[in-house]
């Protein structure tokens, strides 16, 4: 039986707080410049929370398509999926169109144009019409599923497709769905990735219910702590990430290069609490083991771990006690650091964000900074590359990604074998 190759990355695509495009984000993220403030979107004078980490879109005609009354989830998703298209180079063209998926991950999918359909035609709660002001739209709007009809209409991909809802996991496993169908030979060529833009009252509001967010709105460009010992709460934040993903096969016979190949991938849900973690890390560190278990690496050959790294005081340490049972004593020697200190926590997107992440810190050899870690917690105790990146091989990395719901998921990219 031959042994079935890792499917490889040949296209990134960003749009995130910090950078409009892949290099302008990264360059923000090496150097860690925090891209975190107090939201624009919508007024957050009446929440807890009023610190955001924004996308500054550029005017419409600089934009793959128009603005209009276009979410802006999906426009984000059409400048993150233009990206990774135009960096893949020809990988759609001679593929026969039943031979390209699209996978997307969305945790709240049209949040904001539903928020203000509503508030429009029910004067803010008072009082509902159905009349001339609702939009065509809208139900494209109440089904997120109609972010893989977007993708698709565009790039006549007619293979499968499918859209991931697993909270803050969404982007991950979006990203494991695509490596499975091409592993199984259903497609060459997946369109894949994540986008979110939930920074609207009623998210806030959601958040603020459980305390979930960083109440630190007088300092809202460091307000995301991760494993800094005054964190308290994550910061909400926009963003999209696509990636063209492809079987080794159809990338070698176009003689393209590719950023790394996608190794391992794992999920458990923790069947406990839609929001609590154990803080034993059990479910987390299972992914993490079946991820490399199935990468077929040890806990010591990794070079690099793009943690979850929200900023809320369980998280922290749910994370690294899994980090720790599921890497022993090799925990201790991998640098371990947070993206959402800089970006704030896109949700659904920020899976798919951190790895397009990941293999850029491959391609540049540099570990990526934790932001705002200035008081270290005792209770903490791993390498979390404190407000300074560093030089540094890095051939395998494991991003990491804990949900609401209680999801957990685990990833591992790597150099692409020759």
């Amino acid at each position: 039986m031959t042994d079935i190759r890792p499917p490889v990355i040949t296209g990134i695509g960003i749009i995130a707080p910090g950078g409009n495009d892949r290099e302008t984000f990264w360059s923000a993220m090496k150097s860690g410049q925090t891209a975190t403030r107090r939201p624009t979107l919508c007024d957050p004078a009446p929440f807890r929370s009023q610190v955001a980490g924004e996308v500054d879109l550029p005017e419409p005609a600089l934009m793959d398509g128009s603005l209009g009354q276009t979410d802006r989830a999906v426009t984000l998703l059409r400048a993150a999926t233009s990206e990774a298209i135009n960096d893949a180079g020809n990988a759609l063209e001679n593929t026969a169109p039943e031979r390209i998926g699209v996978f997307i991950g969305s945790a709240v999918g049209a949040t904001m144009s539903m928020e203000r359909i509503y508030r429009e035609t029910s004067h803010d709660g008072e009082l509902y019409e159905v009349d001339e002001r609702i939009e065509a739209d809208l139900y494209a709007y109440f089904v997120p599923s109609s972010f893989i009809s977007d993708v698709a209409l565009q790039y006549n991909a007619r293979g499968p497709g499918e859209l991931v809802s697993n909270g803050c996991t969404s982007g991950i496993d979006a990203i494991g769905r695509a490596k499975a169908a091409i592993e199984r030979g259903e497609i060459d060529v997946a369109i894949v990735g994540a986008t979110e833009a939930p920074i609207s009252p009623i998210t806030f509001a959601c958040f603020d219910s459980i305390m979930a967010t960083s109440p630190m709105n007088d300092s809202p460009e460091s307000a995301s702590r991760p494993y800094d010992a005054t964190r308290a709460g994550f910061v909400l934040a926009e963003g999209a990430a696509m990636l063209v993903m492809e079987s080794r096969e159809h990338a070698e016979a176009r003689r393209h290069a590719s950023y790394g190949q996608v190794s391992g991938y794992a999920s458990f849900s923790n069947a406990h609490h839609m929001t609590g973690l154990r803080p034993e890390g059990v479910e987390l560190g299972r992914a993490i083991t079946d991820a490399l278990a199935e990468a077929h690496l040890s806990p010591d050959e990794l070079d690099y771990v793009n943690a979850h790294g929200s900023g809320t005081k369980q998280n922290d340490l749910h994370e690294t006690a899994a980090l720790k049972l599921s890497l022993g004593p090799a925990a201790y020697g991998v640098p371990v650091s947070s993206l959402k200190s800089m970006t704030g926590h896109s949700m659904g997107s920020i899976g798919a964000i951190e790895v397009a992440a990941c293999l850029l810190a491959m391609r540049d050899n540099f570990v990526p900074p934790t932001a705002n870690l200035n008081t270290p917690d005792p209770d903490l105790d791993l390498d979390y590359v404190p407000n300074v990146g560093r030089e540094a091989q890095v051939d395998r990395v494991l991003s990491i990604a804990s949900g609401f719901g209680g999801f957990q998921s685990a990833i591992i990219v790597e150099r692409a074998a020759s």
